[in-house]
Protein backbone atom coordinates (compact mmCIF):
# COMPACT_ATOMS: atom_id res chain seq x y z
CA UNK A 1 0.00 0.00 0.00
CA UNK A 2 0.95 3.20 -0.78
CA UNK A 3 2.55 5.87 1.53
CA UNK A 4 -0.11 8.41 2.64
CA UNK A 5 -1.18 10.59 5.94
CA UNK A 6 -5.07 9.82 6.05
CA UNK A 7 -6.08 6.61 7.95
CA UNK A 8 -8.19 4.76 5.80
CA UNK A 9 -10.57 2.51 7.81
CA UNK A 10 -13.00 -0.88 6.63
CA UNK A 11 -16.04 -1.54 8.58
CA UNK A 12 -17.15 -4.63 8.66
CA UNK A 13 -20.49 -4.79 10.46
CA UNK A 14 -24.10 -2.55 10.32
CA UNK A 15 -25.51 -3.37 13.37
CA UNK A 16 -26.27 -1.25 16.43
CA UNK A 17 -22.87 -0.37 16.83
CA UNK A 18 -21.42 0.70 13.71
CA UNK A 19 -22.67 4.36 14.39
CA UNK A 20 -20.71 5.46 17.41
CA UNK A 21 -17.52 3.59 15.40
CA UNK A 22 -18.20 5.49 12.31
CA UNK A 23 -18.55 9.12 14.28
CA UNK A 24 -15.38 8.15 16.30
CA UNK A 25 -13.21 7.02 13.37
CA UNK A 26 -14.42 10.29 11.12
CA UNK A 27 -13.84 12.49 14.13
CA UNK A 28 -10.28 11.66 14.03
CA UNK A 29 -9.95 12.23 10.31
CA UNK A 30 -10.27 8.94 9.00
CA UNK A 31 -11.80 7.95 5.82
CA UNK A 32 -14.60 5.24 6.05
CA UNK A 33 -15.33 2.53 4.22
CA UNK A 34 -17.87 -0.05 5.01
CA UNK A 35 -18.18 -3.53 3.45
CA UNK A 36 -21.76 -4.07 2.01
CA UNK A 37 -24.06 -5.97 4.75
CA UNK A 38 -27.39 -5.23 5.93
CA UNK A 39 -27.73 -1.68 6.90
CA UNK A 40 -24.43 -0.75 5.38
CA UNK A 41 -26.22 1.83 2.59
CA UNK A 42 -28.56 3.20 5.35
CA UNK A 43 -25.39 4.26 7.16
CA UNK A 44 -23.38 5.06 3.75
CA UNK A 45 -26.34 7.32 3.32
CA UNK A 46 -26.41 9.43 6.71
CA UNK A 47 -22.17 9.43 6.84
CA UNK A 48 -21.41 10.17 3.23
CA UNK A 49 -19.48 6.69 2.96
CA UNK A 50 -18.70 4.42 0.00
CA UNK A 51 -19.70 0.89 0.27
CA UNK A 52 -17.90 -2.06 -0.82
CA UNK A 53 -19.20 -5.16 -2.24
CA UNK A 54 -16.78 -7.57 -1.00
CA UNK A 55 -13.97 -8.24 1.83
CA UNK A 56 -11.02 -8.92 -0.51
CA UNK A 57 -11.51 -5.75 -2.33
CA UNK A 58 -12.15 -3.46 1.20
CA UNK A 59 -8.77 -4.97 2.35
CA UNK A 60 -6.66 -3.67 -0.53
CA UNK A 61 -8.07 -0.13 0.08
CA UNK A 62 -7.64 0.53 3.76
CA UNK A 63 -5.24 0.41 6.55
CA UNK A 64 -7.09 -0.63 9.52
CA UNK A 65 -10.17 -2.93 9.79
CA UNK A 66 -12.76 -2.49 12.11
CA UNK A 67 -14.48 -5.30 12.80
CA UNK A 68 -17.87 -5.15 14.58
CA UNK A 69 -20.18 -7.89 12.82
CA UNK A 70 -21.66 -10.76 15.14
CA UNK A 71 -18.83 -12.81 16.88
CA UNK A 72 -18.43 -15.98 15.01
CA UNK A 73 -17.18 -14.01 12.14
CA UNK A 74 -14.37 -12.39 13.66
CA UNK A 75 -11.70 -14.58 13.64
CA UNK A 76 -12.22 -15.49 10.09
CA UNK A 77 -11.98 -11.57 9.23
CA UNK A 78 -9.22 -11.03 11.52
CA UNK A 79 -7.03 -13.25 9.73
CA UNK A 80 -7.84 -12.27 6.52
CA UNK A 81 -6.94 -8.54 7.12
CA UNK A 82 -3.44 -9.67 9.30
CA UNK A 83 -2.62 -12.34 6.13
CA UNK A 84 -3.24 -8.65 3.92
CA UNK A 85 -1.19 -6.28 6.37
CA UNK A 86 -4.22 -4.87 7.47
CA UNK A 87 -4.33 -3.49 11.62
CA UNK A 88 -7.53 -5.02 13.62
CA UNK A 89 -9.67 -3.26 15.87
CA UNK A 90 -12.29 -5.93 16.58
CA UNK A 91 -15.77 -5.43 19.11
CA UNK A 92 -15.87 -7.08 22.05
CA UNK A 93 -15.67 -10.58 22.55
CA UNK A 94 -12.64 -10.91 20.80
CA UNK A 95 -13.54 -14.80 19.42
CA UNK A 96 -15.80 -17.51 20.12
CA UNK A 97 -13.45 -18.99 23.12
CA UNK A 98 -9.75 -18.06 24.29
CA UNK A 99 -8.23 -20.67 21.85
CA UNK A 100 -9.57 -19.02 18.77
CA UNK A 101 -8.44 -15.47 20.44
CA UNK A 102 -5.26 -16.19 20.77
CA UNK A 103 -4.93 -17.62 17.20
CA UNK A 104 -5.83 -14.07 15.56
CA UNK A 105 -3.02 -12.68 18.66
CA UNK A 106 -0.60 -14.92 17.74
CA UNK A 107 -0.96 -14.21 13.67
CA UNK A 108 -0.93 -10.27 14.66
CA UNK A 109 2.31 -10.72 16.45
CA UNK A 110 3.88 -12.69 13.75
CA UNK A 111 3.16 -10.34 11.16
CA UNK A 112 3.58 -7.58 13.14
CA UNK A 113 0.41 -6.29 13.01
CA UNK A 114 -1.76 -4.46 15.73
CA UNK A 115 -4.86 -6.25 17.01
CA UNK A 116 -7.01 -3.91 19.31
CA UNK A 117 -9.66 -5.48 21.15
CA UNK A 118 -12.23 -2.92 21.94
CA UNK A 119 -13.45 -3.20 25.14
CA UNK A 120 -14.50 0.61 25.61
CA UNK A 121 -15.54 0.73 29.42
CA UNK A 122 -12.01 1.46 29.85
CA UNK A 123 -12.56 4.41 27.80
CA UNK A 124 -15.69 5.76 29.97
CA UNK A 125 -14.45 8.49 32.06
CA UNK A 126 -15.77 7.92 35.65
CA UNK A 127 -14.55 3.77 35.23
CA UNK A 128 -11.40 5.21 34.12
CA UNK A 129 -10.98 7.57 36.87
CA UNK A 130 -11.83 4.95 39.77
CA UNK A 131 -8.83 2.73 38.33
CA UNK A 132 -6.31 6.15 38.58
CA UNK A 133 -7.60 6.45 42.30
CA UNK A 134 -7.40 2.18 42.82
CA UNK A 135 -3.79 2.86 41.50
CA UNK A 136 -2.51 5.12 43.36
CA UNK A 137 -3.76 3.76 46.35
CA UNK A 138 -6.87 5.85 47.33
CA UNK A 139 -8.38 3.03 48.54
CA UNK A 140 -5.36 1.07 50.00
CA UNK A 141 -5.78 -2.90 49.04
CA UNK A 142 -8.72 -3.84 47.22
CA UNK A 143 -10.96 -6.12 48.54
CA UNK A 144 -14.55 -6.83 47.04
CA UNK A 145 -15.70 -5.25 43.85
CA UNK A 146 -19.02 -5.61 42.48
CA UNK A 147 -19.86 -5.03 39.27
CA UNK A 148 -23.77 -4.58 37.32
CA UNK A 149 -24.72 -4.31 34.09
CA UNK A 150 -28.54 -3.87 32.86
CA UNK A 151 -29.77 -3.10 29.54
CA UNK A 152 -32.83 -4.10 26.95
CA UNK A 153 -32.05 -7.25 25.52
CA UNK A 154 -31.23 -7.87 21.96
CA UNK A 155 -34.01 -8.61 19.15
CA UNK A 156 -31.36 -10.78 17.38
CA UNK A 157 -31.49 -14.08 17.68
CA UNK A 158 -27.93 -14.79 17.17
CA UNK A 159 -27.42 -13.20 20.91
CA UNK A 160 -28.54 -16.06 22.36
CA UNK A 161 -27.26 -19.01 20.67
CA UNK A 162 -24.16 -21.14 22.48
CA UNK A 163 -21.99 -21.20 19.24
CA UNK A 164 -22.51 -17.20 18.38
CA UNK A 165 -23.51 -14.52 20.66
CA UNK A 166 -23.12 -16.93 23.71
CA UNK A 167 -25.55 -15.34 25.79
CA UNK A 168 -25.34 -12.83 28.24
CA UNK A 169 -21.87 -13.63 29.77
CA UNK A 170 -19.76 -13.48 26.59
CA UNK A 171 -21.62 -10.83 24.83
CA UNK A 172 -22.85 -8.30 27.92
CA UNK A 173 -20.84 -9.35 31.19
CA UNK A 174 -17.60 -9.76 28.97
CA UNK A 175 -17.49 -5.84 29.81
CA UNK A 176 -17.30 -6.22 33.47
CA UNK A 177 -15.04 -9.43 33.28
CA UNK A 178 -12.49 -6.90 31.28
CA UNK A 179 -13.01 -4.35 34.54
CA UNK A 180 -12.52 -7.06 36.98
CA UNK A 181 -9.25 -8.08 35.43
CA UNK A 182 -8.30 -4.35 34.72
CA UNK A 183 -9.05 -3.48 38.50
CA UNK A 184 -7.64 -6.17 40.42
CA UNK A 185 -5.40 -8.52 38.35
CA UNK A 186 -5.78 -12.55 37.12
CA UNK A 187 -7.72 -14.58 38.40
CA UNK A 188 -7.85 -18.04 40.13
CA UNK A 189 -11.31 -19.34 40.16
CA UNK A 190 -14.60 -18.71 38.60
CA UNK A 191 -18.12 -19.47 40.19
CA UNK A 192 -21.31 -18.60 37.81
CA UNK A 193 -25.00 -19.03 37.84
CA UNK A 194 -27.35 -18.19 35.36
CA UNK A 195 -31.42 -18.03 35.29
CA UNK A 196 -33.00 -17.80 31.38
CA UNK A 197 -30.99 -19.35 28.25
CA UNK A 198 -32.33 -19.39 24.67
CA UNK A 199 -34.23 -15.93 25.09
CA UNK A 200 -35.03 -13.07 27.36
CA UNK A 201 -34.68 -12.44 30.00
CA UNK A 202 -31.38 -13.52 31.11
CA UNK A 203 -29.54 -12.49 34.17
CA UNK A 204 -25.97 -14.61 35.26
CA UNK A 205 -24.03 -14.01 38.26
CA UNK A 206 -20.28 -14.30 37.89
CA UNK A 207 -18.05 -14.80 41.23
CA UNK A 208 -14.42 -14.16 39.90
CA UNK A 209 -11.27 -15.04 42.94
CA UNK A 210 -8.55 -13.10 42.03
CA UNK A 211 -4.77 -14.26 42.91
CA UNK A 212 -4.59 -11.52 45.17
CA UNK A 213 -6.72 -12.59 47.21
CA UNK A 214 -9.86 -9.81 46.29
CA UNK A 215 -13.30 -11.00 45.10
CA UNK A 216 -15.08 -9.58 42.19
CA UNK A 217 -18.96 -10.48 42.34
CA UNK A 218 -20.47 -9.05 38.46
CA UNK A 219 -24.04 -9.28 37.64
CA UNK A 220 -25.12 -8.70 33.70
CA UNK A 221 -28.80 -8.35 33.05
CA UNK A 222 -30.63 -8.66 29.38
CA UNK A 223 -34.60 -7.30 30.47
CA UNK A 224 -37.56 -6.35 28.72
CA UNK A 225 -37.72 -4.15 25.94
CA UNK A 226 -37.19 -0.08 26.98
CA UNK A 227 -34.89 -0.94 29.98
CA UNK A 228 -32.53 1.57 30.38
CA UNK A 229 -29.34 1.12 30.43
CA UNK A 230 -27.26 0.97 33.59
CA UNK A 231 -23.76 0.23 35.00
CA UNK A 232 -22.99 0.01 38.02
CA UNK A 233 -19.73 -0.54 39.80
CA UNK A 234 -18.12 -0.52 43.39
CA UNK A 235 -14.51 -1.00 44.53
CA UNK A 236 -13.74 -1.50 48.00
CA UNK A 237 -10.53 -1.94 49.45
CA UNK A 238 -8.99 -1.55 53.08
CA UNK A 239 -9.56 2.00 53.20
CA UNK A 240 -12.35 2.99 51.32
CA UNK A 241 -14.89 2.54 48.51
CA UNK A 242 -15.03 3.69 44.63
CA UNK A 243 -18.20 4.18 43.07
CA UNK A 244 -19.22 4.45 39.51
CA UNK A 245 -22.72 4.93 38.13
CA UNK A 246 -24.01 5.76 34.88
CA UNK A 247 -27.13 7.24 35.70
CA UNK A 248 -24.72 9.61 38.20
CA UNK A 249 -21.67 10.09 36.38
CA UNK A 250 -19.12 12.69 37.86
CA UNK A 251 -16.69 13.27 35.01
CA UNK A 252 -17.99 15.81 32.27
CA UNK A 253 -19.58 14.14 29.23
CA UNK A 254 -17.30 12.60 26.86
CA UNK A 255 -17.69 9.99 24.23
CA UNK A 256 -15.68 6.56 25.07
CA UNK A 257 -15.94 5.46 21.81
CA UNK A 258 -13.82 7.92 19.96
CA UNK A 259 -11.16 7.65 22.84
CA UNK A 260 -10.57 4.17 22.34
CA UNK A 261 -10.31 4.99 18.28
CA UNK A 262 -8.31 7.78 19.08
CA UNK A 263 -6.23 5.88 21.19
CA UNK A 264 -5.34 3.27 19.00
CA UNK A 265 -4.71 6.03 15.80
CA UNK A 266 -2.08 7.36 18.21
CA UNK A 267 -0.57 4.59 19.46
CA UNK A 268 -0.72 3.23 15.91
CA UNK A 269 1.19 6.54 14.44
CA UNK A 270 3.50 6.76 17.18
CA UNK A 271 4.15 2.78 17.92
CA UNK A 272 3.32 2.83 21.52
CA UNK A 273 1.19 0.36 23.83
CA UNK A 274 -2.58 1.26 23.23
CA UNK A 275 -4.87 1.00 26.69
CA UNK A 276 -6.05 -2.90 25.58
CA UNK A 277 -3.44 -5.26 24.55
CA UNK A 278 -4.42 -8.55 22.73
CA UNK A 279 -3.60 -10.05 25.97
CA UNK A 280 -6.36 -8.23 27.44
CA UNK A 281 -8.42 -9.42 25.15
CA UNK A 282 -7.64 -12.94 25.23
CA UNK A 283 -7.88 -13.04 29.28
CA UNK A 284 -11.64 -11.73 29.37
CA UNK A 285 -12.32 -14.28 27.07
CA UNK A 286 -10.71 -16.98 28.83
CA UNK A 287 -12.95 -15.69 31.83
CA UNK A 288 -15.91 -16.08 29.50
CA UNK A 289 -14.56 -19.66 28.91
CA UNK A 290 -14.23 -20.62 32.65
CA UNK A 291 -18.01 -19.29 33.37
CA UNK A 292 -19.32 -21.55 30.34
CA UNK A 293 -17.36 -24.17 32.50
CA UNK A 294 -18.39 -23.15 35.53
CA UNK A 295 -22.37 -23.08 34.35
CA UNK A 296 -22.09 -26.35 32.88
CA UNK A 297 -19.96 -28.40 36.38
CA UNK A 298 -22.33 -26.40 38.15
CA UNK A 299 -19.64 -25.70 40.60
CA UNK A 300 -16.66 -23.31 40.91
CA UNK A 301 -13.89 -24.21 38.13
CA UNK A 302 -9.77 -23.58 38.59
CA UNK A 303 -8.07 -20.90 36.40
CA UNK A 304 -4.38 -21.38 35.44
CA UNK A 305 -2.47 -17.84 36.05
CA UNK A 306 -0.39 -16.50 33.61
Amino acid sequence: MEHRDLLRVGIVGAGGIAPPHISGWLAIGAEVLLLRRGGAAELAATHGLAVIDDLAELLDRVDVVDILSPTPTHAGIALAAIARGRHVVCEKPLALDAAEAQRMADAAAAAGIRLFPAHVVRYFADYARAKEQADAGAIGDLVELRFRRTVAAPEPAWFFDADAGGGVIRDLMIHDLDQALWFAGPVVEVSAAQAGSGAPPQTAEVVLTHASGAVSRIVAEWLAPGTSFRSTAEIAGTHGVLRVDTAAPVSPPSDPYLAQLADFASALAAGTPVRVSPQDGIAAVSLVDAACASLAAGAPVRVAVG
